[in-house]
């Protein structure tokens, strides 16, 4: 252990925070926590004190100076945090001063810091606390003026904190979202540790993102990291929350729900796979993830479909075209069927309720299509944390995953799909699906591009969809260029050609879809 390493950390308890801070809060110091309103200030010092009574037993005193412990109490019910019934078995205590500023600084103008700080000593004393939250120094310096006036009282409410050994994180409100760290401009060169929560509208959403400025004398990560706010689970940092080291891969095979799909894959998908499946609009993925679906319920097994794409109806009729009877399915109790637009949530939202679903339904298999409709709502990086978060859910209940996802351009691929770029080094099967003219006729072509722990077909098979489903046939011989020219950096080092790139031949180049043709 180095030296840097050698401070003692307290656990946070906060879902993913403690992977960033390679532990916890440094124990015995405190730690200011900074942020615009909306970004989860007191909400992350009210779960650093909930989340120690709750994981480890620690005593906390919450000093509020703006709202009232009523108001704390009613707003964090939904998170189960029986704050109440730990006040009476003296594991959580109150230092109401919210009434006691709007006096003082009403009538003389300052705020008594000296009083405060043995109203707070008392109370740790009284219950062993070893957690302390202050929520928030606006209120208790917004009277002060200069710059050291400011810093000396500060300094001097902190070292008597530091001297009671407790681990205390404070909270102050910051002007903007970048710039400045703190609003008064003195709290981080005084205080050991500082956290920024930041809550940025970008492309007319909001993103929430945490990240650590420092902790002195030792080490931490470094970066913002995407979280989310969840009535149910609190503060949820993506994807570092869900990350879990696996204790082995399956070796059990099951079906694809297609034979042929299949013995390409070297005799079915493993039971722990995650499977990629990208292609135009039209070429198969939703008729394959109902497939995938209708396979798990004859095996007898749960399968949760969640569709971003289309309606639960618009499933269904499609469904019945390939004699797929969705209403039967569901009421088997073997199918879960979730419809909904990526408009209505953010990424991590949607992941939280998935996740929510494979708790409460206990799926073995799991389909979503498509991942590229989350590209309408989200960046990039947002998008691969979610399918990161995702995947280790997945993987950790061992559940056999249908990934879709189209191209850029919505018929002629002229750009490897964005989503696949990012995800392909994640998953464990990578089908592509594509369009072919040959002779003057629109064919369909399948090739499997890589299968982790097992042997695949390596040849690129024509196959066709009629109103019995997906149909694989021979391999394509006499083509080249089919599936795009050699890219290192595509899933599989296939990329999409350009139209600069060349690669079309009589008889044998990417075409348009006639309209009307109904998306498969």
């Amino acid at each position: 252990m180095t030296d840097t390493d050698a401070i003692p950390r307290i656990p946070t308890g906060i879902n993913g925070f403690d992977q960033i801070a390679l532990g916890g809060l440094p124990a015995g110091r405190s730690t200011l926590v900074a942020g615009t309103t909306g970004s989860g200030k007191t909400l992350f010092a009210i779960e650093f004190l909930a989340r120690g009574v709750q994981n480890h037993g620690d005593p906390g005193v919450f000093v509020t100076f703006e709202e009232d412990p009523d108001a704390i109490r009613t707003n964090v019910a939904s998170l189960g945090f029986p704050i109440a019934e730990w006040e009476a078995t003296g594991k959580w205590t109150f230092v109401d001063a919210s009434a006691d500023i709007a006096m003082e600084a009403s009538t003389i103008g300052a705020f008594d810091l000296g009083a405060l700080t043995v109203r707070i000593a008392h109370a740790v004393r009284r219950i062993g606390a070893r957690r302390v939250a202050l929520d928030s120094l606006g209120a208790v310096f917004g009277n002060l003026n200069g710059f050291g006036s400011l810093r000396h009282e500060l300094f001097r409410i902190v070292s008597a904190l530091d001297l009671l050994g407790v681990t205390t994180v404070i909270t102050s409100e910051r002007p903007e979202e970048y710039n400045s760290v703190s609003r008064l401009g003195v709290e981080e060169f005084v205080l050991d540790n500082v956290i920024i929560l930041r809550n940025v509208l970008r492309a007319e959403r909001r993103r929430r993102t945490v990240e650590i400025i420092k902790f002195r004398g030792t080490s931490h990560r470094t970066g913002e990291w995407l979280f989310t706010i969840s009535p149910r689970e609190g503060i949820v940092i993506m994807p570092l929350a869900f990350l879990r080291p696996r204790e082995r891969a399956s070796t059990e095979r099951v079906s694809s729900g297609n034979r042929d799909l299949d013995a390409m894959c070297g005799g079915g998908f493993f039971r722990d796979s995650i499977v990629l499946l990208t292609g135009p609009t039209g070429t198969g993925k939703t008729l394959t993830s109902l497939f995938f679906a209708a396979a798990a319920v004859r095996a007898g097994e749960r399968c949760l479909l969640q569709t971003f794409d289309e309606t639960r109806e618009q499933l269904a009729r499609n469904a019945a075209s390939w004699g797929l009877d969705l209403d039967a399915m569901e009421g088997s109790g073997l199918l879960r069927i979730v419809s909904e637009y990526p408009e209505v949530a953010s990424p991590e939202d949607h992941f939280l309720r998935i996740r929510r679903v494979i708790e409460e339904f206990g799926p073995s298999r799991v389909a979503i299509d498509t991942l590229s409709a989350l590209e309408r709502i989200v960046s990039s990086r947002a998008l691969l944390d979610f399918v990161i978060a995702l995947g280790a859910v997945l993987r950790h209940h061992e559940i056999t995953t249908l990934l879709t996802s189209a191209p850029t351009g919505r018929v002629t691929p002229t750009v490897t799909p964005a989503i696949a770029m990012e995800v392909a080094s994640l998953t464990d099967v990578t089908i592509l699906l594509r369009y072919v003219e040959t002779g003057g006729e629109i064919q369909r072509g399948i090739a499997v591009l890589q299968t982790r722990g097992s042997a695949h077909d390596h040849s690129i098979r024509r196959f066709e969809i009629d109103n019995t489903g997906m149909h694989i046939g021979d391999p394509m011989r006499g083509l080249s260029s089919v599936l795009g020219t050699v890219d290192p950096a595509a899933p599989g080092g296939l990329a999409q050609p350009s139209p600069q790139a060349g690669g079309e031949r009589p008889g044998e180049r990417d075409v348009r879809r006639p309209d009307g043709d109904a998306d498969g």
